[in-house]
C-alpha cells in the first residue's frame, strides 16, 4: 500500500508544494496603500514649498497612479487617482491667476491618467486571475501526473524534489513513481527527451504505463518490456501527427523486504548508494539503451542485483542535476559532492544538493531537475 506522508513528514517541496498563496492575486493592504499616497504627497507639497516650482512637481504626482496599477486592485488605483485628482485641480480655483493654464492642463491630464491608471488595474487584474487560474488547473493536473512526495510503502520511503525548467508549466519531461505491488516496491525515474508539450505527453504516457504494469507484470523485465512497448506506441502515434520520434532514458529499481534490490538502468544516471560515509554508484554495469531503441541492439536487458541494507540511502536524479553547469561551462560533479555530504541527515540531503547546485549554476537552472531519496521504511530500520 502506498500513503503519502505530506501531513506526517517534514519534507523538500514536492511537485505539489503549492500553497493557497501561488495561487492569489497579491495586492497591498487599503491602509498601507493610503499611508503611502499620503507620504508620497507630503513629500511633493514639501519639495513644492521648498522649490517655488508648483506645477513641476505637483505634475510628478500625477504619475502616483501608475504604480497604483502596477501594484493595486482597480478600487484602489481609482482612490489613489482621485486624491492626485483633487489635490492637482483643487489649485486651479484657490489661485487661478497664477499658471491658470498650465494648472488646467495639469488637471485634464490627471483625470484622464487616472481613469487610464483604474482601466490598466482592471485589465491586469483580470490578466492574473487567468494565470492564477490556469496555474491552478495545471497544479491540479501534476498531482495527477506526479505523485506527491514523500510516499510511504511497507519496503521503503520515498523524497524528492521536482523543478520543471519552465515553472509555469509546473510539469516537464522528468518523470517518477512509486507503486507498491505484490513483488516489492517499484520505482521508477527517467527523463523524456527533448522539450515542449510533445516531451509532457509522453511523460504522461510513461506515468501511466508504469502505474499499470507495475502492478500487472511480476518481473522487473517484463514491467520494462512493457514500458517500451509504451514508448514505441506514443512514437508511432507521433509519426502519424508529423511529429519526431522520442526516446526516454530511465531507471526502475525493485525493492522487496530482503536486503538484496533489483534495478534495471535504461541509458539512465545510475543510483548513487549512501552507505557507512561511502557513495557508491550501483546498476552501471549493465546499462541499457534507452526506452524506444530496443529495435537498435541485440542484447535484451537485464536485471543487476545490489545490496540496499537497512540504513543506506539510494539518490536517484535525472541530468538537470549531473548537467548543470556553471557558468565557466563545468559541469556539476555530483559524485564529489554528495560524498561531502555523507554526514548531513537524510531529510535535508535533497535541500542541500539543490541549494548547492544552484550556486554552483549562479541561480541558473538549464533543465528539468528531478531528485529522490529512497530508504528503507521506517519500521524495517527499527
Amino acid at each position: 500500500m502506498v500513503r503519502s506522508l505530506r501531513a506526517v513528514l517534514p519534507s523538500v517541496p514536492g511537485p505539489a508544494d503549492h500553497s493557497d498563496d501561488d495561487t492569489a492575486i497579491h495586492t497591498p493592504s487599503t491602509r498601507n496603500v493610503v499611508w503611502a499616497t499620503v507620504a508620497t504627497t507630503a513629500v511633493g507639497v514639501a519639495l513644492v514649498l521648498l522649490t517655488g516650482a508648483a506645477v513641476f512637481l505637483l505634475g510628478l504626482l500625477v504619475f502616483l497612479p501608475a504604480f497604483a496599477a502596477a501594484l493595486c486592485t482597480p478600487r484602489q488605483t481609482a482612490l489613489v487617482s482621485a486624491w492626485v485628482t483633487a489635490f492637482v485641480i483643487v489649485p486651479v480655483f484657490i489661485r487661478s491667476e497664477e499658471h491658470f493654464v498650465d494648472r488646467v492642463i495639469l488637471a485634464l491630464f490627471a483625470i484622464g491618467f487616472g481613469a487610464l491608471a483604474v482601466y490598466s488595474s482592471r485589465m491586469r487584474i483580470a490578466r492574473e486571475g487567468a494565470l492564477v487560474r490556469l496555474r491552478s488547473t495545471a497544479a491540479a493536473m501534476q498531482r495527477q501526473i506526479l505523485r506527491p512526495l514523500p510516499v510511504l510503502t511497507d519496503d521503503v520511503l520515498v523524497d524528492g524534489v521536482y523543478e520543471p525548467l519552465q515553472q509555469d508549466k509546473l510539469v516537464g519531461g522528468d518523470i517518477y513513481d512509486v507503486a507498491a505491488t505484490p513483488w516489492g516496491t517499484r520505482v521508477l525515474i527517467g527523463d523524456v527527451q527533448g522539450k515542449g508539450l510533445p516531451a509532457i505527453g509522453m511523460a504522461i504516457d510513461m506515468v501511466g504505463a508504469f502505474r499499470e504494469a507495475a502492478h500487472r507484470e511480476p518481473t522487473m523485465t517484463l514491467l520494462i518490456d512493457a514500458l517500451e512497448a509504451a514508448v514505441v506506441r506514443h512514437n508511432d502515434y507521433a509519426a502519424q501527427r508529423g511529429e519526431p520520434e522520442r526516446f526516454v532514458t530511465a531507471l526502475v529499481l525493485g525493492v522487496g523486504a530482503g536486503t538484496e534490490t533489483q534495478v534495471i538502468t535504461c541509458g539512465h544516471i545510475p543510483p548513487y548508494l549512501v552507505e557507512d560515509d561511502v557513495v557508491t554508484a550501483v546498476g552501471a554495469e549493465n546499462e541499457h539503451v534507452p526506452l524506444g531503441l530496443a529495435n537498435l541492439v541485440d542484447e535484451p536487458r537485464t536485471v543487476e542485483w545490489f545490496s540496499f541494507p537497512a540504513g543506506a540511502t539510494l539518490l536517484l536524479c535525472t541530468d538537470g542535476l549531473t548537467e548543470a553547469r556553471s557558468p565557466d561551462g563545468t559541469f556539476y560533479p555530483l559524485e564529489t559532492r554528495l560524498a561531502g555530504r555523507v554526514d548531513i541527515s537524510v531529510g535535508r540531503l535533497i535541500g542541500s544538493l539543490v541549494d548547492d547546485v544552484r550556486d554552483f549554476t549562479a541561480g541558473s537552472q538549464q533543465d528539468d531537475l528531478a531528485v529522490l531519496t529512497v530508504r528503507r521504511a521506517p519500521h524495517q530500520e527499527a
